[in-house]
């Protein structure tokens, strides 16, 4: 998963707004001894909605004001030079360790590396620079670049360069554990195929929805859609924070959509033959992957733990 400083397509200008008059200094007077007409109760049921969706607008309101400090965190993250590539991948390393031990962790933290590394390399094939990937302990890794490309196609092109470099290093694994007859490098197999399906869901931030920019943008909704029933059916923080991010990125992202104009139509009209060829890519990523996931499965009961 990618982040860059302006991902969205180019909107139209606005014209300026006209300067509000100046505001007439407030008189103040007595009011009558009794209201004429007195004041009428709200209905009940506009209450109970209030009552109901308040807190939640509320709450809503305040996720948005927090992503924004947190978006600009992540971008200073690689001009930090405690905080390098090296650094972070040792800090990673580190808390992964208290799950799965240190030699599984710095495994898991490689097949990331792997996966970013393709971002990059696609990034710079596009003639955009790129920052070596960064990780963030239990949120995976970011990559730091001014935009994805200058149209959905080359959007598209970065996104899955992601999956497909991640996919092979996952691959590459495969024959290690049928060479050796290991289960630490099946699992290990069977966790990269599982990082790279779950980062083609078809929703931003992940892969998948940079995929979706040049196939069909309102696809966004069904892997929104898909990844809040995940955060409901596997509650926990790291679900949560993802929705809550894909939640913001697919509103931000249709609103430019709707409202860019022609500039913004422009970014998202590709050929057909480049639709065609994000769709192969993305389909076949997933049966690939939906595959290796089945090779790679090992059953494991309470009793082994």
């Amino acid at each position: 998963m990618e982040q860059r400083a302006d991902w969205l397509p180019p909107t139209s200008p606005t014209p300026a707004s006209t300067p509000a008059p100046p505001a007439t200094p407030a008189v103040w007077e007595t009011p009558p001894p009794h209201d004429p007409q007195p004041q009428q109760e709200p209905p009940r049921g506009r209450s109970r909605l209030r009552r109901l969706f308040g807190p939640l607008i509320v709450g809503g309101a305040l996720v948005l004001r927090l992503l924004g400090p947190l978006k600009g965190l992540l971008l200073a993250l690689p001009k930090l030079k405690l905080l390098s590539t090296s650094g972070s991948m040792l800090v990673s390393v580190a808390a992964y360790s208290l799950i799965w031990g240190w030699q599984f962790a710095l495994g898991f933290v490689l097949l990331l590396l792997v996966h970013e590394m393709g971002h990059v390399i696609q990034l710079r094939r596009e003639g955009i620079p790129a920052s070596a990937p960064m990780f963030i302990p239990f949120l995976g890794a970011v990559v730091a670049a001014k935009s994805l490309g200058d149209n959905a196609a080359a959007e598209a092109r970065v996104g899955l360069a992601g999956p497909i470099l991640g996919s092979l290093g996952a691959a590459l694994l495969v024959p290690v554990w049928l060479a050796t007859g290991n289960e630490f490098w099946q699992a290990l197999a069977f966790t990269g195929f599982f990082l790279n399906l779950f980062n083609l869901l078809p929703v931003v931030p992940l892969d998948g929805g940079r995929a979706m920019a040049a196939m069909s943008p309102w696809m966004w909704f069904v892997g929104l859609f898909a990844i809040v029933g995940v955060a409901f059916a596997f509650p926990n923080p790291i679900i949560i924070l993802i929705a809550l991010l894909a939640a913001y990125e697919t509103w931000r992202r249709w609103k430019a959509l709707r409202e860019g104009g022609e500039r913004a139509a422009a970014y998202y009209r590709v050929t057909r033959g480049q639709r065609i060829a994000v769709v192969v890519v993305y389909i076949g990523l997933i049966v690939a992957l939906a595959v290796g996931m089945d090779l790679t499965h090992l059953e494991r009961a309470l009793s082994d733990a």
